[in-house]
């Protein structure tokens, strides 16, 4: 499990600190999804950083963060890095991020699985291509360059890279953003059945509450640097008690009423 307990992270600003997290507790367990929903600046991605202390430098960061009973704000440099890919792996938000355009993915991927794993340039390339085939792409876009894929593409490959190293908790910075509906859809499926079956702990970040129920084992609603509410999704829907929460049960329920 991922704990995180107390956290506060401000950020350094012209003049002094601006708090982007306040407080904040939260557990990541595996073998189940959590899902962190909230509108744009609420802090989701910024907590989702600080579990990877991918924060830049000079942001103010109190409180803890333990995975599986390890203090990640205590790791040095190569426990750090054993850390990242190895126990718990990130899917930036916007596919291109993850990419560098001037290699071909294939690449890119086995580059991490040789310096994460340590196998040989052949061995990563086929565990690679194995990889591409799980997520639904052609072993041929081992060669493919990112340019040349489409954002649902891109988005697959890059959830083959952040599994590469098989880890044990995966990070999703608004996994399905700038996807149409059905490749929407594509990649939550996807998602589901990774974690099922790799048996991870997947932690994602969204602003879609319809896509994060269709998901989460575990719900958390953020306003501001705070989680307002948090629980079973089925008890949150029923019963939201936060009036954050209930404008955003209540939009659902237009939603639907309008569909029908």
């Amino acid at each position: 499990m991922i704990r995180v307990q107390s956290l506060s992270v401000d950020y350094r600003a012209n003049e002094g600190y601006v708090a982007a997290v306040k407080n904040l507790s939260l557990d990541i367990p595996k073998n189940e999804v959590t899902a962190i929903v909230g509108e744009s600046g609420s802090g989701k991605s910024t907590l989702l950083y600080s579990v990877l202390r991918l924060l830049p430098p000079g942001t103010r960061v109190t409180g803890s963060i333990t995975a599986e009973g390890r203090d990640v704000l205590a790791m040095d440099y190569n426990e750090l890095n054993r850390f990242r890919w190895d126990r718990c792996a990130l899917i930036l938000q916007g596919a291109m991020s993850s990419f560098t355009p001037v290699l071909s993915i294939g690449n890119q991927i086995a580059e991490t699985i040789i310096h994460h794993r340590g196998l040989s340039a052949r061995e990563a390339l086929l565990k690679t291509s194995e990889l591409l085939e799980r997520v639904g792409l052609p072993t041929a876009f081992v060669s493919r360059y990112p340019h040349e894929l489409s954002g649902g593409q891109k988005q697959r490959a890059a959830i083959a890279m952040a599994i590469s190293c098989d880890p044990d908790f995966l990070l999703a910075d608004e996994p399905t953003t700038a996807l149409d509906v059905i490749t929407q859809a594509e990649i939550t499926v996807l998602l589901a059945e990774l974690v099922a079956e790799k048996r991870m702990g997947l932690c994602m970040v969204t602003h879609d509450l319809p896509l994060a129920l269709s998901l989460c084992h575990n719900l958390a609603v953020m306003k501001e640097g705070e989680i307002v509410e948090a629980g079973r999704p089925e008890m949150i829907l029923k019963k939201p008690r936060h009036p954050h929460t209930v404008e955003l049960v209540e939009s659902i329920r237009k939603l639907e009423k309008g569909a029908s």
